[in-house]
């Protein structure tokens, strides 16, 4: 992840100048260490929000539709994990975002699996981020994004939660749980 790790500082300058953007809790994402970080998704630039509000390396499930067109190869160099959003299983995402997680990473994902374009708070959660977390035994850490994505934006922010262990529920209640966090969080934002 030599590209990643050489990109990352400009991004970061180039994305905080530009959109001025407010990161609460950041410190809950572990330095070290495997861990899921989960949140909604209402913006394209959603990940480099997420990669911008820590220093570690983040792998991001991203639709595949990226990796096959024009910038692929920046998207491959980068270690984004490739996603089917027409496909019912992604089992090939999914096997690598657990070696990811078995290597000690950190690995990002809305569970929306899309852009919420709706008036509803949240699209209903996909599976993936509670499946990879229970079989990794890994804690997953929330977020919510709210504001937009303008120059010298006034409203745009993360919010990260604490990070949940959720190893003693099943993958639905899981699932339910993490969706409500992440809708009180953006509760809480006044979104």
């Amino acid at each position: 992840m030599i590209a990643y790790k050489i990109l990352r500082p400009i991004f970061t300058f180039v994305f905080k100048t530009y959109f001025h953007p407010t990161i609460i809790n950041k410190e809950y994402i572990p330095k070290e260490g495997a861990i899921v970080i989960a949140g909604n998704h209402k913006h394209a630039l959603d990940p480099i929000l997420v990669d911008v509000s820590t220093k570690r390396v983040v792998h991001t499930l991203a639709k595949k539709d990226l990796h096959d067109g024009i910038f692929g190869w920046f998207f491959r160099l980068i270690g984004t994990i490739p996603v089917d959003l027409g496909a019912k299983k992604n089992k090939e995402a999914l096997k690598s975002a657990i070696e990811y997680l078995e290597q000690g990473t950190a690995i990002n994902v809305s569970p929306e699996a899309k852009r919420n374009y709706t008036s509803e708070i949240l699209l209903p959660f996909k599976f993936g981020a509670v499946v990879m977390a229970k079989r990794t035994n890994t804690k997953i850490v929330p977020y919510a994004i709210t504001g937009e994505y303008k120059f010298r934006s006034k409203d745009l922010q993360i919010i990260f939660g604490e990070p949940m262990d959720l190893s003693e529920y099943s993958v639905e209640e899981a699932n339910e749980v993490l969706f409500e966090k992440i809708k009180k969080i953006l509760i809480e934002a006044g979104k």
